[in-house]
Parts: C-alpha cells; structure tokens; sequence
C-alpha cells in the first residue's frame, strides 16, 4: 500500500492550497481516509476524515469552514482544499487511511494509532 501526497508549498496568509493524496495496492473505496498535520516540535493532529463513500465528513474546529476533505473513488485519491490560510496552518501534512475505522466517534477517528496506513507528508508554509 502507499499514499502519495502532494500540493504542498510555500503560501501567504489568506491564500488557498489544494492537497491531493493518491493511494494503490489497495481497493481505495473501502477506506476511510483523512488528513493528519504535525507542525514543528508538536505532536500529530488530526484534521479532517472522510467516509467510504464520501457521504460523511468530519472537520476539526480550529479549520472548520476553511478546509474541505473530498475524495474521488475512481481516481483512488483524497483531497484536501485549503482557504483562508492562516500562519498556525503551517505543518507536514499527512493522509491516512484505514479499514475498520468507525469514524462516528471522535475519539476513533481523531486518533492516530486507528489509521493503519499513512503517506510520507508534505509541508505546507504559511508567511504571514
């Protein structure tokens, strides 16, 4: 299995980015997928999932109505459309995804050990 990210770069505040995170060696549409960040010296956050089907998106607050998680199952990729970017934004951006999660309960889908597979990051920087 892997999950390439990409769309990450340089950006100043108010600007927009859209991440992409494209996954094979596994059958894409039976995995939840989700966005993770981990700025400098911080632990990993989590930012936002995305259901199986898309139906059913979950969003932290500190970027909720800022970022959107979507996902196109035929293009076995999930992505992640920044707005309104802010400094504190600034972080490696991960994707994750995994099987068996049961994203209804915050405390599974906000959890790094849930997700079994992860991309290898990309960073995203935001000047003020």
């Amino acid at each position: 299995v892997q999950l390439q990210a990409s769309g990450g770069g340089l950006v100043q505040a108010g600007g927009s980015l859209r991440l992409s995170c494209a996954a094979s060696g596994l059958t894409f549409s039976t995995y939840v997928m989700a966005w993770f960040r981990q700025a400098l010296g911080k632990e990993r956050e989590f930012v936002t999932v995305i259901s199986r089907s898309g139906g059913s998106t979950f969003t932290t607050d500190s970027v909720k109505g800022r970022f959107t998680i979507s996902r196109d199952n035929a293009k076995n990729t999930v992505y992640l459309q920044m707005n309104s970017l802010k400094p504190e934004d600034t972080a490696v951006y991960y994707c994750a995804a995994d099987r068996e999660i049961a994203i209804l309960a915050k405390r599974n889908r906000e959890a790094v050990g849930k997700y079994e597979y992860w991309g290898q990051g990309t960073q995203v920087t935001v000047s003020s």
